[in-house]
């Protein structure tokens, strides 16, 4: 199926379901995958790279996986703090439901797959983890980080993980540009070709924000 059709609401084709072992929050865990999302034959390169480069997610509080696929990072946000409430969010159903049954068949009853129109507006994120979908087009893409990044709670973090080859560089000063000072950017780490950037909320905090470069 050809790769354009994750960012469909309703992806073509029969939903078959392909089992997977994948190793998330440092334990093999059994999944299911399919045609029609993101990475269907496994955990992709650059959420590996993201889950290997940002610290434990606070254990209470929203979190969002802005993006989910068939889940790998509000999987590992949920396994990793069983009593915060995860919003996996995007807008392939198909991912929607994916991330569903990989939630109950892990036995997680704190993820919440959802649309974007979904999410309480009221709703503040303790953390944002997000391999977004730079394909989608820099309009596209811009416009959903204007829509969730302004919702971090004060002091939080967002993590985004981005092909150097696909723009990371020109994101992150995007980024600075749009939302400095209120929010401070800084590249995180440099990994198997991807950059991994953190968006921190600095509103009520004090101090600079320590950024590995």
């Amino acid at each position: 199926m050809p790769q354009e059709h994750y960012f469909s609401a309703s992806p073509g084709g029969e939903l078959v379901l392909k089992p997977l072992t994948v190793t998330l929050a440092g334990q093999q865990r059994e999944v299911v995958t399919a045609g029609g999302v993101f990475s269907p034959g496994g955990v992709d390169i650059g959420t590996q790279v993201l889950l290997s480069h940002v610290p434990p997610p606070a254990p209470g509080g929203d979190l969002l996986d802005l993006g989910c696929g068939w889940g790998p990072i509000a999987l590992s946000l949920a396994l990793e703090s069983p009593r915060a409430t995860v919003w996996a969010v995007d807008v392939n159903e198909r991912s929607l439901e994916l991330t569903r049954r990989n939630a109950e068949a892990l036995g997680l009853t704190n993820v919440n797959a959802v649309r974007p129109e979904d999410v309480p507006d009221g709703v503040r994120f303790t953390t944002i983890w997000s391999n977004p979908p730079i394909r989608v087009g820099k309009d596209e893409l811009h416009g959903m980080l204007d829509r969730w990044l302004p919702r971090l709670d004060e002091g939080s973090d967002a993590w985004l993980v981005v092909s150097r080859n696909l723009g990371s560089d020109s994101l992150q000063r995007w980024l600075e540009g749009r939302y400095s000072p209120g929010l401070q950017v800084g590249r995180a780490a440099t990994h198997k070709g991807f950059r991994v950037l953190r968006v921190r909320n600095r509103r009520g905090t004090t101090g600079p924000v320590d950024v590995i470069r």
